[in-house]
């Protein structure tokens, strides 16, 4: 467990700080998931909008609640 949250949170913004975003290899990353996800036959989705109705009541109830507590 971390006791001292500041320091972990200190270490995090400096390695974000020093990474840099590089497009080519996110987009191979990408490429290589999609294409894994076609193999196993999990995109392109049968029904696309299967299920929808149940997202739309959802989003329906969470956004009825209270943005207080």
């Amino acid at each position: 467990m971390i006791k001292n949250t500041s320091v972990w949170n200190d270490i995090e913004r400096e390695q974000m700080r020093m990474r840099t975003v590089d497009y080519a290899s996110n987009l191979r990353i990408f490429e290589s998931l999609w294409k894994e996800a076609i193999a196993l036959r999990a995109l392109p989705l049968s029904d696309p909008l299967a299920g929808i109705e149940t997202d739309i009541q959802m989003a329906k109830i969470l956004n009825s609640c209270s943005k207080t507590s």
